[in-house]
């Protein structure tokens, strides 16, 4: 029952829409009508508003971090239940007919409450390939894609199943991205999406 309850937790919590929220909080329509269509921070900083774009990625981590750190604490060894569960949660939110966002910052929270040095690593991955590429897909992918690498290396081997599955998650939601890089057509940091 322990692993349902973390499992619950996560996809509850991570099912909050925060960039929707927002952006609808602040008048700026539905965010889901530009850009990717997503509800995440890259999208939001479509609209413009930098700080609703810094407020979602910080609420979309939260809402990982959270589930994580209480079935760490009140359901040992199901806390990488709750991790995925909430990445999923945000992906593929029931309020929005399971559909939502791409994951990375989710990804980042629950990575952050599950292995914390893993987490600066592959921040650091990330601030690297975006800084080469100027793609943020890219460097999400590449991140995602590194991280149970990285918790192998850094000698977090509980943590890696978890990461293996939110990767897999992750890089699903990114299916219309890596068809626009094959093409060529994937927008790069600082260009304005129509």
């Amino acid at each position: 029952m322990d692993v349902v309850f973390a499992a619950l937790l996560g996809f509850a919590l991570g099912s909050i829409p925060f960039g929707l929220i927002l952006t609808r909080a602040a008048g700026l329509g539905d965010v889901r009508q530009i850009g990717s269509g997503s509800i995440g921070a890259t999208n939001v900083l479509r609209t413009g508003n930098k700080g609703l774009a810094a407020a979602t990625v910080l609420l979309d981590a939260l809402k990982a971090v959270i589930p994580v750190l209480v079935a760490k604490s009140v359901w040992p060894g199901t806390e990488g239940i709750a991790a995925v569960a909430a990445v999923a949660g945000h992906c593929f939110t029931p309020w929005l007919a399971f559909k939502g966002g791409k994951g990375f910052a989710s990804a980042a929270g629950a990575l952050a409450a599950l292995a914390w040095p893993v987490m600066l690593l592959c921040a650091g991955i990330w601030a690297l390939t975006l800084f080469l590429s100027r793609i943020s897909s890219v460097s999400s992918l590449v991140s995602v894609i590194a991280a149970p690498i990285a918790a192998w290396a850094l000698g977090y081997p509980q943590v890696i199943a978890p990461l293996l599955a939110i990767a897999a998650i992750v890089i699903v939601q990114h299916r219309a991205n890596i068809g626009r890089l094959m093409r060529g057509e994937e927008p790069r940091v600082g260009a304005s999406a129509k």
